[in-house]
């Protein structure tokens, strides 16, 4: 790395989730949806594209819009477009798979380039030209998964569970269900098949619900897929076409299923998640996505290195605050405080309005745009918790803090979420502007954990964490 980089990836003003990437010679693309910050419904923003050199994956590259909701050519529901996919077909070119929200149909743009202007090619139809998706008894298509195997099949999976089988149009939620595609890329050449059926008895944290992505490592078929709350999960087979055999959990923003973390007891609120897996260089990584500001309309790319093991298996890894740095940050320096990993709070509040007015949450500012300022850590006061995973700490002394508000008591520095306090210190603003205080850090340790928390009275913003 050219410079250090943690999470969220991409720049705090970005809202991009549902994150599909991909390697396209040398560079990684990040295919998703785009929220808009203080939007008032999912993906209200148009398509946009970011890469980075295979070889830097710290060094990120806006590539503008590539698609925009105004080129679909008919208005279907809300008119938003949710979270896509992109594959290079046998033609060299790329194909964009998408849905428009409430449409229940899959629609394909497609480009010469994989980040330059998509054009709109047509919707997902069979060989009789009906539209898959598009009449009374359909498989309700949605969160489009291509995949292009080695041997030039293509394959396109889909579905939404949610609680009822069939939406008001009659279309049914039959669970994950894939089709093969004509090289045209666009018609029926066989399915639609379910692969993981709705009806078969399975738990309830790991139940399908939404995003299926396909991949392919070391022979292995991998099906990354949603659950409804608890992170993404796996199946896998030899086959692209069936046989899938649960694997586990491989990744959540909550770190549910991990550190002794449940879907009651999460260590980062919940909230929806889609990704994928990607390998870059002989290394795996897993690209999923967080929830800011309250809300499940304003969330954010985020990444961690997965390992898989030689008999095929992922072992679900913690979230981090480092993600693609590939160790641990240094501990000197100054860090945005947007970058917790853990944020908990356990204090009651009786209604969501009062949840949303005096909780804690990270935010920003002013309206959505493309441009700094960055985000914050906002609400913070007594009983709840901030923490940052990892960071290299060898001869730092000092520890500062950007903070506003009006409190009056400590904040608390620990390596762990239920570790001894390492140090202490003392705060007293009463201010609107940012203000920094410092104390003595006493914290060593090649990979510590940086968890704070604030014992007194009031509330205050946290904008930066200083080390020195």
């Amino acid at each position: 790395m050219k410079k250090q980089i943690f999470n969220p990836y991409l720049p705090s003003y970005e809202y991009i989730p549902d994150g599909e990437p991909h390697v396209f010679g040398d560079r990684l693309y990040i295919y998703g949806s785009h929220d808009r910050f203080g939007g008032t419904d999912y993906c209200m923003n148009d398509y946009v594209c970011w890469s980075a050199p295979i070889e830097d994956l710290s060094d990120w590259r806006y590539e503008g819009i590539i698609y925009q909701k105004t080129q679909h050519p008919y208005s279907i529901g809300r008119n938003l477009l949710f979270a896509p996919d992109v594959v290079q077909g046998a033609d060299g070119r790329y194909y964009l798979y998408y849905s428009i929200a409430d449409s229940g149909i899959m629609s394909v743009a497609v480009c010469d380039t994989p980040a330059g202007a998509y054009q709109y090619y047509g919707d997902v139809h069979d060989k009789s030209g009906h539209v898959a998706g598009s009449s009374r008894g359909d498989f309700f298509q949605f969160d489009p998964g291509v995949f292009l195997d080695e041997d030039g099949r293509i394959f396109l999976f889909s579905g939404f569970c949610p609680g009822r089988l069939e939406d008001v149009q009659g279309r049914k939620f039959v669970g994950c269900h894939m089709c093969e595609l004509e090289k045209d890329m666009v018609t029926i050449k066989k399915g639609p098949k379910i692969i993981l059926d709705r009806e078969i008895p399975c738990p309830e944290e790991r139940r399908y619900f939404e995003a299926p992505s396909l991949r392919k490592f070391r022979g292995n078929y991998y099906l990354i897929y949603s659950v409804r709350i608890g992170g993404l999960h796996y199946y896998i087979s030899d086959q692209p076409d069936g046989g899938y055999v649960y694997g586990g959990r491989i990744h959540s923003t909550s770190d549910v299923g991990i550190n002794g973390h449940s879907v009651e007891n999460p260590a980062y609120p919940n909230g929806n998640t889609h990704g994928s897996l990607v390998e870059i260089l002989g290394n795996y990584y897993i690209f999923d996505h967080r929830l800011t500001s309250h809300s499940s309309y304003c969330r954010q790319g985020v990444a961690e290195q997965v390992w898989i093991e030689e008999d095929g298996r992922i072992c679900q890894v913690e979230a981090t605050s480092c993600g693609l740095n590939g160790k641990p940050l240094l501990g000197i320096g100054t860090y945005p405080a947007y970058i917790a990993c853990t944020l908990i709070d356990r204090n009651h509040y009786i209604t969501k309005e009062e949840e949303q007015k005096n909780g804690i949450c990270i935010t920003q500012e002013g309206e959505d745009r493309e441009c700094e300022p960055g985000q914050f850590v906002q609400n913070i006061r007594e009983n709840c918790l901030i923490g940052y995973k990892y960071f290299s700490f060898k001869e730092n002394t000092k520890i500062s803090f950007c903070v506003r508000g009006k409190a009056l008591g400590k904040i608390r520095v620990k390596t762990t979420e239920e570790g001894e306090i390492e140090t202490e210190i003392a705060l007293n603003i009463e201010n609107t502007e940012w203000k920094t205080v410092t104390g003595m850090c006493a914290v060593r340790g090649e990979k510590s954990g940086l968890y704070l928390e604030f014992i007194g009275t009031g509330s205050f913003d946290l904008l930066e964490i200083a080390f020195y």
